[in-house]
């Protein structure tokens, strides 16, 4: 059989993925699981507060609770003595405050009964069992009052909402031990081609190790998923076969690299063709044009070029929107800030095609890659960050302003810090 003929069809990322949005998919299922183990995980009911936050009137600085209308007229050069009627330490019961009086209270500390604001130490001076107030203040000046935070009944945090660390403390200050949020979505990790080996004491001319399962590995768990790598298939149809289908029995999402071209052993495809459906295979991206995506059994079917660069640039392009439709949470980013930067030379790109250019930014320029091959994997870690040709511009001149993804961390080094801090002392 000689196929080598090109793609039947090559669609904008737009068109295939309206194609992925009109599915009708398997979505993850639901567990419960602790608040400390809830972090980065998706919620899977909304929370309500079952209290109000907080829950009493409390002091918002260290100072005096008094009643207000006591320090009216209170100044510098003339201040009011109000008798001390005792202490609350933070966690103690509130005690009752005495028309005249004034109870010492430090922050969070519980406010008296008949007590409606807090003078500040700083506008104090206590002696002989009395405090001297220098400054007056209104009704619940200094006072978080109960519910100020969350009123009981209150919605807090919705169905869909990725956990973050500030929110497990709002759980947990809300009463919640546990919380029902979204299954992990399992992906499993199919590596195909005869090239391909696992060890470097296999490997002579000819042979490749497999580094996209690892490399999409690391990924997945960056989505907030649980990989699984199901190891390396050769290009064998009914192999293929069976591999997609034992996954498929355990697993939300299969993914495979490599098998998605053109070439005669490029069976992935077809495979998927056979026992599912093709939603689109070939799409106008470069690299990672031989990005394609199956459905068997209302599951998705990720399938990307075995090249390294354009596998990577296929997953991210695709696989958000995959996440999206079986969890109904859209992945806006997880890595990847933006900054504005020059250009110090020109990129070119094809109309109709959205090309991924990789480049180095520093101190607000970005150098393009001359290296532009799907299978150079050293661009990625040398380069920094990515720019982004839409498919109806022909490319960035020289000198333009444009945006550029960051792809690693800005960091500094020290050397790097050292040189910027001689510099900056020469200048």
């Amino acid at each position: 059989m000689v196929r080598l003929k090109g793609f039947k069809e090559r669609m904008t990322l737009s068109d295939a993925i309206d194609r992925l949005m009109k599915e009708d998919l398997i979505r993850v299922g639901t567990e419960i699981v602790s608040v400390y183990n809830a972090c980065n995980r998706i919620l899977a009911e909304d929370v309500i507060a079952k209290f109000d936050i907080p829950h009493f009137d409390r002091s918002a600085v260290d100072g005096y609770a008094v009643r207000a209308e006591d320090t009216f007229g209170a100044s510098p050069n003339n201040p009011i003595s109000l008798k001390i009627g005792g202490k609350i330490e933070i966690g103690e019961k509130p005690i009752e405050l005495k028309r005249g009086e004034a109870i010492r209270v430090s922050t969070g500390s519980a406010i008296p009964k008949n007590a409606n604001a807090v003078v500040m130490l700083e506008f104090t001076r206590e002696f002989d069992g009395f405090v001297e107030i220098y400054k007056a203040v209104a009704p619940f000046e200094n006072v978080s009052r109960r519910g100020e935070d969350f009123k009981a009944g209150e919605i807090v945090l919705r169905k869909g909402e990725v956990l973050l660390p500030q929110d497990i403390g709002v759980l947990r200050s809300l009463g919640y031990s546990n919380i029902r949020v979204l299954k992990k979505p399992v992906v499993s990790i199919i590596a195909t081609g005869n090239e391909l080996i696992s060890s470097a004491d296999e490997m002579y001319v000819g042979k490749v190790l497999n580094s996209n399962s690892p490399m999409l590995f690391c990924a997945l768990k960056d989505f907030g998923c649980e990989p699984v790598d199901s190891g390396v298939v050769k290009d064998d149809f009914c192999e293929l076969r069976n591999a997609i289908l034992r996954a498929l029995n355990f697993s939300d999402v299969v993914i495979t690299t490599g098998g998605t071209s053109v070439g005669e052993c490029d069976l992935v495809p077809e495979v998927v063709r056979e026992i599912g459906k093709i939603l689109f295979h070939g799409i106008s991206i470069k690299p990672g044009m031989p990005t394609g995506l199956g459905i068997i059994n209302r599951k998705p079917v990720l399938m990307l070029s075995g090249f390294p660069v354009a596998c990577l640039i296929g997953f991210y392009t695709v696989f958000p929107e995959v996440i999206f439709k079986i969890t109904g949470v859209k992945i806006l980013k997880r890595r990847g800030e933006v900054v504005r930067a020059v250009l110090k030379r020109r990129i070119p790109s094809k109309a109709g095609v959205r090309t991924f250019t990789r480049v180095f930014y520093r101190d607000g320029f970005a150098e393009p890659f001359m290296t532009s091959g799907s299978g150079i994997l050293s661009s990625m870690i040398r380069a920094n960050g990515l720019i982004v040709v839409p498919e109806d511009v022909e490319g960035f001149e020289e000198g333009e302003e444009v945006e550029v993804i960051l792809t690693r961390n800005l960091i500094m080094r020290l050397e790097e810090y050292q040189e910027y801090e001689y510099h900056k002392e020469v200048k």
